[in-house]
C-alpha cells in the first residue's frame, strides 16, 4: 500500500510540475519584447532610440550585401580585434576593409542575419548583436552611434 501512495504523490507532484512549466512557457511568450519596447528600453538608456535603431538597420543591411565600406564607415578607430589569431589594432576604414573577411567572419554575419531588433540586448555599456558579437553604442562628444567591438 505505501507503494501505491508514492507513485500517486509522485504523479501528482510530477504532474503540477509540468503544468508549472507549461504556464512559465507561456509566460514568457506572452512576455516577449516588441519594437516599441526596445524602443523604450533605448531611451531609457540613451535618451533617444533613434539613432540606435537607424545604425541597426542600416549595420544589417550592409553586412548582408557585403558592403564592407559601408560597414567599415560605422566602426570607431582605432579598433582592435584578432586578425589570424593575433591581437591587432585596425587603424582607420582602409586597414578594416583590407581585413573585412577575418573580422566579420561567418559567424557575425550569421548573427548580424539572426538579430531582430526587438530582441537586441542592451545595458548602460552598449547594445548587443548575436552573443556579443558585435558591440556598438554612442562614442565621442558628439555620442556618435558606432560598433566598438566584434567578437568573432
Amino acid at each position: 500500500m505505501q507503494d501505491g501512495k508514492r507513485k500517486t504523490t509522485t504523479r501528482r507532484l510530477l504532474g503540477a510540475c509540468l503544468a508549472a512549466l507549461v504556464a512559465l512557457g507561456g509566460a514568457s511568450a506572452a512576455m516577449a519584447q516588441t519594437a516599441a519596447d526596445m524602443d523604450a528600453r533605448l531611451d531609457t538608456l540613451f535618451g533617444e532610440h533613434a539613432p540606435y535603431r537607424g545604425f541597426f538597420d542600416k549595420l544589417k543591411q550592409a553586412v548582408a550585401t557585403g558592403d564592407k565600406a559601408a560597414v567599415a564607415a560605422m566602426v570607431d578607430y582605432p579598433f582592435r580585434t584578432r586578425v589570424e589569431g593575433k591581437a591587432v589594432t585596425i587603424r582607420d576604414a582602409g586597414h578594416f576593409i583590407a581585413d573585412y573577411d577575418s573580422i566579420v567572419t561567418p559567424k557575425v554575419k550569421d548573427a548580424v542575419s539572426r538579430q531582430a531588433y526587438p530582441e537586441l540586448f542592451a545595458n548602460w555599456q552598449g547594445i548587443s548583436i548575436g552573443s556579443g558579437e558585435i558591440w556598438f553604442g554612442g562614442v565621442g562628444e558628439r555620442n556618435d552611434v558606432k560598433i566598438t567591438a566584434i567578437n568573432h
